[in-house]
């Protein structure tokens, strides 16, 4: 190396180490991202994983992410702990409703060894080589290991007759930590969870139990062991709840311990426990357990080898504690948690523990003599949860009251439930959409969808299938079962794809027997969602002219018949919401009934079809911007609803999608022939029209999750309502219920549709990001701003790839007709 060249690496490198910018070659570049951070409050080192596949690469490339010209800490990480890394950890301070963009480059040779240079979490376990077991001669079967050094190892099985305090694994089993605070998990039939309070944020696990096991209980320079575990569940571990007390993990054949990440931002570690004897039954449980930079949390991750009713997770109960509980008045996906407050540390000062959950998991409180407890479902026979201690001594002045402690939850819980608001734009995906829209660009976006999801999850929705999105045998509902096998039928007819037909059999056709029973529907719970796979029904039924589709058919017919009603008939949304109008519920029945009477009534329930659109622009159409509310309680009885109008108090763009999709398909079947009947869905739909294009975000021609709140913090732009106000204005116009002048519009906002929320991965496939997965009223949905902003945030789900898909037909035919 010449002496200008080796000053120009020293510099590059110093540079690096400094954090200054640098500048970076364009063929390095790999994505842009934007991130905003929806809380009141900041979000220290923040995490963020993209995996390759999204990002467009393949291989494992060093990549870098860069703010403002200055590398953020970013670190490879193998999340499936499959042993090769399959992403990219970030960790990144944000202020309180910051906005930031992140440019991930593939980083310089140079910068390999030195854009993490600070190491803020570790995962490790040691065991000792070098000596010898002995039989212990005052306690029988006790064998304990004299001599030898401890050494670290990446995996560790403890021989079958190894028992805690042998003096073999440094402090019992694997830790893991951040610079917050660390935890072990005894790696033996007590499977305790303890903790390791810190007094510096630099690792120190490497420091603890190598002079045996009574120093770290006393207070050292670096923190100390800071709880008494002893039969309990400890600082969030599991077991199996008998209905009298927590069984605690001490049957188990075999346990395993591997550090499946050791990073600067993110470590973690697996447990694997073989042949768990319990409840009658013997089953293997992963546990997967990861921490990141800048937080206390531990998310456990479970994986049973079969169903475990009664799994329990909890905290030691000491005396003079109290047990804290969050709120569960909230929606499924919504984070809660229980919790413990007092001097229970064994520094004899405070100590507060918790678990964090998602309502959809909990099951009930319990307790015995040694744990606050609480059963868990575990659908799919998996479970992931967090739990977290904020020690009273810990550096940087910890949590000392017990205000402050529930204060520090809540914006946990928080953090978990709203997660930071996220657009990914790649270099691969940008490629791709290059060039002018045209016709056949647009069914290929369709086709390309349609196929990724047979490759990721279509295929599973049948009857004997499982539901992954929402963890759980498929229901015969509106999305899974309705409308995508049913948009596979239209994209097969776009496309020339006759086979497109078969999922339409594989899966709705998978409900029906052969005497036109539905599996897994009850026609008394009057679900209005439920009469939506009806259209699919009848495109079985012409299809292949069976009667049971027929018959199958004549049973929703027959719930709408007997569906309740309000006082001037409109349907309720289901049974159990008395007397609630919701504008989801207009798509659910009103295309299967007008289709349904067409094929078999001559059109005679034509005008209810109609009169159920008039009624939902009577009761839900603000006068002022001529947007719709979500839903409406003629009672004015709901949490939700306005003591005076009984309206929801927003806007909410998928619930508008739905109403306007609704009345374009509906249009459809209408013939020309009864033009009273079509006249006011035609005003309906062009008054529509004009309130979506008031209302469209102008940078990218898509629509916000909350329509007229652009600005409001944690407000995003969402994919699937935005899908379907493309469907709806290019349908529109494709029919003349609209102007030609909207078919501009409707390409603009299928371009933008294309540009905002398509991401092409390395693999091939493509993905629709940023739905809103599910939303609804009641039963802990309040309906509120913050309720919205706190619903799941989700990608390839059907309620978005139909309506991406149906798009892209009509945006083609619009093309055409150009």
């Amino acid at each position: 190396m010449n002496e200008c060249n080796k000053w120009l690496c020293l510099i590059i490198i110093a540079c690096i180490s400094s954090g200054c910018a640098m500048g970076y070659a364009p063929k390095n570049y790999v994505a842009t991202v934007t991130i905003e951070n929806p809380s009141n409050f900041s979000r220290e080192k923040s995490p963020l994983y993209f995996n390759y596949n999204e990002l467009g690469v393949v291989g494992n490339p060093i990549l870098v992410a860069v703010r403002n010209g200055v590398a953020q800490p970013t670190q490879a990480v193998d999340v499936d702990a499959d042993g090769a890394a399959d992403g990219i950890a970030i960790a990144l301070d944000l202020k309180a409703h910051e906005t930031v963009e992140l440019s991930i480059q593939v980083a310089n040779p140079l910068e390999k060894d030195t854009l993490n240079s600070k190491k803020l979490t570790q995962a490790e376990i040691s065991h000792k080589v070098g000596g010898q077991w002995v039989t212990h001669t005052r306690k029988e079967g006790f064998k304990e290991y004299i001599g030898g050094e401890f050494k670290n190892v990446q995996t560790l099985t403890p021989p079958k007759d190894y028992t805690d305090h042998s003096n073999w694994i440094r402090y019992e089993g694997p830790g893991i930590e951040s610079d917050k605070v660390g935890y072990r998990i005894y790696l033996d039939g007590r499977n305790g969870f303890d903790i390791f309070g810190k007094r510096s944020s630099a690792p120190v696990l490497q420091k603890v139990g190598q002079d045996g096991y009574e120093s770290y209980h006393q207070l050292q320079g670096w923190g100390m062991d800071i709880l008494k575990v002893g039969s309990s569940l400890g600082a969030g571990g599991f077991g199996f709840w008998d209905g009298n007390s927590v069984k605690l993990l001490n049957d188990v054949e075999r346990h395993t311990a591997t550090i499946t990440n050791n990073g600067a931002i993110y470590s973690s570690f697996r447990i694997d426990y073989k042949n768990w004897t319990i409840n009658n039954k013997t089953l293997d449980v992963a546990a997967d357990f990861s921490m990141v930079a800048g937080s206390r949390l531990v998310h456990s991750q479970l994986k049973l080898s079969q169903e475990l009713p009664n799994l329990a997770v909890g905290l030691v109960k000491h005396k003079n504690t109290e047990f804290i509980q969050g709120t569960r008045d909230i929606a499924g996906d919504s984070y809660s948690y229980v919790a413990s407050w007092g001097k229970q540390s064994l520094n004899q000062d405070h100590l507060g523990m918790a678990v964090i959950f998602r309502k959809r998991d909990f099951s009930e409180v319990v307790s015995d003599k040694n744990s606050y407890a609480i059963k868990m479902k575990t659908a799919g026979n998996v479970l992931d949860y967090y739990f977290v201690a904020a020690w009273e001594g810990e550096h940087d002045a910890g949590i000392n009251n017990r205000a402050d402690f529930v204060q520090y939850l809540e914006r946990e819980v928080e953090q978990l439930t709203q997660a930071n608001r996220v657009s990914l734009k790649t270099e691969l995906s940008r490629n791709e959409k290059r060039g002018e829209l045209t016709a056949e660009k647009a069914l290929n976006w369709s086709y390309r969808l349609a196929e990724s999801e047979i490759i990721r999850k279509t295929m599973s929705y049948h009857a004997d299938g499982w539901d992954v999105n929402r963890r759980r045998k498929p229901k015969f509902e509106y999305d899974i079962i309705g409308m995508l096998p049913w948009s596979y039928h239209e994209l097969g007819k776009a496309l020339n794809k006759p086979e497109y037909d078969n999922i339409l059999h594989h899966i709705t056709g998978s409900f029906i027997s052969e005497t036109g029973e539905i599996q897994r529907y009850i026609l008394e719970n009057y679900n209005i969602d439920a009469v939506a796979p009806g259209r699919a029904v009848l495109s079985l039924y012409k299809l292949t002219g069976e009667e049971k589709y027929r018959k199958a058919a004549d049973l929703l017919r027959m719930q709408l018949e007997h569906h309740p009603r309000t006082t001037e008939g409109a349907f309720w949304h289901k049974k159990k919401y008395t007397s609630q109008l919701w504008l989801d519920g207009v798509y659910m029945g009103m295309p299967f009934l007008a289709e349904y009477s067409m094929l078999f009534e001559n059109g005679d329930a034509l005008p209810e079809v109609v009169k159920e659109f008039v009624l939902t622009e009577k009761y839900l159409r603000d006068s002022k911007t001529g947007l719709y509310y979500h839903a409406w309680d003629e009672q004015k009885a709901q949490v939700w609803a306005d003591p005076k109008t009984g309206l929801s108090p927003h806007f909410w763009s998928r619930g508008m999608g739905w109403f306007a999709m609704a009345l374009v398909d509906v249009l459809d079947i209408i013939p020309e022939s009864k033009p009273e009947l079509r006249a006011p869905l035609i005003r309906i739909t062009q008054d529509l029209a004009k309130a979506l294009l008031i209302t469209q975000d102008s940078a990218t021609h898509t629509w916000w999750q909350i329509t007229d709140k652009p600005n409001a913090p944690g407000n995003y732009r969402e994919s699937s309502a935005s899908a379907m106000f493309t469907y709806f204005l290019a349908k529109a116009v494709n029919n003349n219920y609209l102007p030609l002048s909207y078919g501009k519009e409707a390409i603009k906002a299928y371009n933008g549709l294309i540009n905002e929320f398509v991401t092409v991965n390395a693999d091939g496939t493509i993905s629709m990001t940023n739905q809103c997965l599910v939303a609804g009223l009641g039963f802990g949905r309040d309906g509120s701003y913050n309720y919205y902003m706190s619903e799941l945030i989700f990608q390839d789900d059907p309620k978005g790839t139909v309506p991406f898909m149906i798009a892209g037909i009509e945006i083609a035919k619009l093309l055409q007709q150009d």
